[in-house]
């Protein structure tokens, strides 16, 4: 194990509080087969008197952190196999200790389609991307011009300016940092709102409470969670996530005005509007980058998070972590639940 790295015994000992030789040996009894009641009833002084409330969390945090570990070989893997795990990036992963962290720090290296900004790499606009990012008294279409280019797919000024913001809307997207840091933002002051559907009124009576509905994910009972997400099975009702809190007035599709979550990128890229030539484009990059990017990413991520957890009383003061779950939400017992995933508020 590399140096530094905790052992997933001694990060459960150090969550718990209590010595790594009585996580050990629960570790030991419930790999064998033993259940948190048999152990906490028949074998304190094998554990040291973990109670039954400690054995469940150890058992949960136990299964996380091995699916996590499982996740962190599989990713180190894939990116090696690329020839692109350089030691800083080696580091990176390994000190992720969250699924959803190291999925953010995976996202640029995951295997995927050919996206706008691959193509517009290929197209050779990339150093139009960096100009106007750096240089923002560059004149957009003036620097533009000079990438048209129809044998490489770039017919004139304007298809290369989108070329060269799809580039950056993938730097933004796929920054692990940022991205961790929005989502802390939007789980601490996003809401989960739902409204019925045209002509569910009578067939959804039973969801009334929910035709206009919106309530905090910092403070949402799992009842309430479990009910809008029915209600969203059964068509009746159509859930999203608000990112901003009630007291914000929601923008529209054709404001200007940034929201928090743009400025913070904006603030990240070192982005802001000083009247030069190429701010109004890159504040714009900004906004399709939130818009159409990152608020869908993170919109199903804790949406999916919140609803994959029913047996907690509320979903909690920090964001649950979500990575790879494909809108799968775990069931309650006796119950079952589709993988259709809701919408999210632009």
């Amino acid at each position: 194990m590399p140096v530094g790295v905790q052992s997933v015994e001694a990060r459960i000992a150090e969550e718990l509080g209590v010595g790594g030789g009585q996580v050990t040996a629960a570790v030991a009894l419930l790999d064998g087969g033993a259940t948190v009641p048999f152990v906490a009833r028949y074998r304190k002084e094998a554990t040291g008197g973990l109670d039954d409330a400690q054995l469940r969390t150890l058992e949960e945090r136990l299964g996380y952190l091995r699916e996590l570990e499982d996740r962190r070989t599989a990713v180190l893997e894939s990116i090696r196999e690329q020839g692109k795990l350089t030691p800083t990036l080696e580091q990176q992963v390994r000190a992720a200790d969250t699924k959803a962290r190291l999925e953010d720090i995976y996202l640029p290296y995951k295997p995927k389609r050919r996206t706008k900004g691959q193509v517009a790499r290929e197209a050779g606009l990339e150093p139009l991307a960096e100009t106007l990012l750096t240089t923002p008294g560059t004149d957009p279409q003036t620097a533009a011009a000079a990438y048209v280019d129809p044998e490489r797919g770039v017919a004139d000024v304007t298809a290369a300016l989108d070329g060269a913001r799809a580039i950056l809307v993938e730097r933004f997207a796929e920054d692990a940092d940022l991205v961790g840091e929005l989502r802390e933002l939007m789980w601490s002051q996003g809401r989960l709102v739902s409204a019925v559907r045209d002509g569910k009124e009578t067939e959804g009576a039973k969801f009334a409470d929910y035709f206009d509905f919106a309530e905090p994910l910092t403070t949402l009972p799992s009842h309430r969670i479990l009910a809008m997400f029915r209600g969203e099975k059964e068509d009746v009702l159509s859930v999203s996530i608000d990112p901003l809190p009630a007291t914000d007035e929601p923008p529209s599709r054709l404001s200007t005005v940034p929201t928090t979550y743009e400025r913070r990128i904006a603030r990240r890229f070192g982005i802001e509007d000083l009247g030069r030539a190429a701010d109004r484009w890159l504040a714009d990059t900004v906004r399709w980058a939130w818009r159409t990017k990152i608020l869908v990413h993170l919109g199903i991520d804790l949406a999916c998070a919140c609803g994959r957890r029913p047996s907690r009383r509320r979903c909690g003061s920090s964001p649950p972590t979500c990575a790879t779950c494909s809108w799968r939400r775990r069931p309650a017992p006796g119950q079952r639940w589709a993988s259709t995933p809701a919408s999210v508020r632009a």
